[in-house]
């Protein structure tokens, strides 16, 4: 289908596409949180039932968390290219629900944007995928390529059942070539494809002083606060000039060569990012514009803290417990584990005697690079020219797809990571939402790509 054809089928097809979008969107598939398990089960038989719909052989593939969905149309055959993408299904939890300007399951178009949890990351995403699927499988009938669609359901709680399975299904994941389509571009009608995404690394701390809590007047100045411990020790994992300070935390990583930059943009506007966030303060690494730090440089953030009384009024309790999240993004050659072992370590060493630390580990997946000059990436950066009608520029993504790295070894493919997001989307917050405008150029970029395969 030339460019001019899925822009008309698009059209003709505008009211049903937007109606199956919004069925998907209305499925609460949190698969984090174990209250939602039915609904994301449900969400995944939705897709696995709309797949064959369309013309795919679809099914699910159950793992002992949430069932990876995959499709394929291999009729091609052995002597034609095979190219894998990759989606998830599942979501992000709602909270805080009461900065929601409207339910987060039941989807709302306000100035052209779609508002729903998972209008952006990755549902938006992933149908406007399956839409020019649909699409070409209805005016081509056959296809010329082998197809394959691996559509995970807990990418958003660190794919623990994804990664058993690419390991049981490496047979029926060889392809020659891997889509992400969980990214997003610079800025609005900025074309880029992105080249590399961070690793990632989460923890749960809990520093316990005592039994139980007490009061601050008959046990304060001799009891230890637990939160004043956390506190402590987590400020020491920084200097004073803003590097992160655990030892051997950067003894892997490896600084891009000026020539290697150069493939590369780094892309980030500061004005327009203060004015979007509201944002006060900012805190690049040292030494790197803010578009490299995003980017090419590793992290350490404090994602959550509490402990002791936080409710109305006040309460003069000494708390027993605190506790916080934390999470570092990585960059390629630093080990999960190794880096896990050091911050353990260094945690442990800033703490009072008789401070108990646990801390676990939830999730931890290295950073990836693609292949700049592979032929995936080539013609996604010319459907992206094609559709957006401007030259396609390089990326590095600062977020992590923790199976990335994993599927593309089980595959054997050469992988490229694109995808229509803006950081102004607020995925993951409240209020997500994706422009209608983006799910079109969305459609006709996948379906643009999908007819070079289908016509070599």
């Amino acid at each position: 289908m030339e460019l001019a054809e899925l822009k008309k089928w698009f059209s003709t097809n505008r009211e049903a596409i937007l109606d199956d979008l919004f069925t998907f969107l209305r499925f609460k598939s949190i698969a984090t949180d174990p209250q939602y398990d039915e609904d994301t089960k449900k969400c995944a038989a939705f897709l696995v039932s709309y797949l064959n719909e369309i013309g795919l052989e679809a099914m699910s593939w159950e793992t002992s968390k949430q069932p990876v969905i995959f499709a394929k149309n291999t009729a091609a055959g052995k002597d034609r290219p095979t190219l894998l993408i990759y989606h998830h299904y599942d979501v992000q939890p709602v909270d805080p629900l009461d900065l929601w300007e409207s339910n987060p399951f039941k989807p709302t178009i306000r100035e052209g944007k779609v508002y729903a949890r998972g209008a952006q990351d990755n549902k938006g995403q992933c149908f406007y995928t399956i839409t020019a699927l649909k699409a070409l499988l209805e005016e081509s009938k056959s296809l010329n390529f082998n197809l394959k669609l691996f559509i995970e359901g807990e990418e958003e709680s660190g794919s623990t059942g994804t990664l058993e399975i690419i390991k049981q299904k490496k047979e029926e994941l060889q392809s020659d070539y891997l889509l992400v389509v969980d990214c997003g571009i610079p800025g609005p009608d900025i074309p880029a494809i992105t080249l590399g995404m961070r690793g990632i690394l989460t923890m749960d701390l809990e520093v316990r002083t005592a039994d139980s809590d007490m009061h601050s007047g008959s046990m304060g100045g001799v009891a230890y606060n637990p939160i004043r411990a956390l506190s402590h020790a987590l400020a020491k994992c920084w200097d004073e000039n803003g590097k992160i300070a655990i030892p051997h935390f950067y003894d892997e990583v490896q600084d891009l060569s000026p020539e290697e930059k150069k493939a590369f943009d780094f892309i980030m506007d500061e004005k327009m990012v203060r004015k979007e966030f509201g944002l006060k303060a900012l805190c690049p690494d040292p030494g790197y514009l803010i578009g490299e730090s995003v980017s090419i440089r590793p992290t350490l953030e404090i994602n959550g803290i509490n402990g002791g009384y936080t409710g109305e009024g006040f309460k003069t309790v000494l708390p027993a417990v605190a506790t916080a999240k934390i999470s570092c993004r990585l960059v390629p050659d630093q080990d999960p584990e190794k880096i896990f072992a050091s911050l353990k370590k260094h945690l442990e060493n800033h703490l009072p005697e008789g401070a108990v630390l646990t801390i676990v580990k939830e999730q931890g997946s290295s950073a990836f690079r693609c292949n700049v000059h592979s032929l995936i990436a080539k013609r996604a950066a010319k459907a992206y020219e094609e559709v957006m009608g401007k030259p396609c520029k390089s990326i590095l993504g600062g977020g992590s797809i923790p199976i990335v790295g994993e599927l593309a070894k089980a595959s054997g493919a050469d992988v490229v990571a694109m995808g229509y997001g803006l950081d102004s989307d607020h995925m993951h917050a409240p209020n997500e939402h994706f422009g209608l405008d983006r799910f079109e150029q969305g459609f006709l970029t996948i379906g643009n790509l999908l007819e070079q395969f289908h016509v070599e």
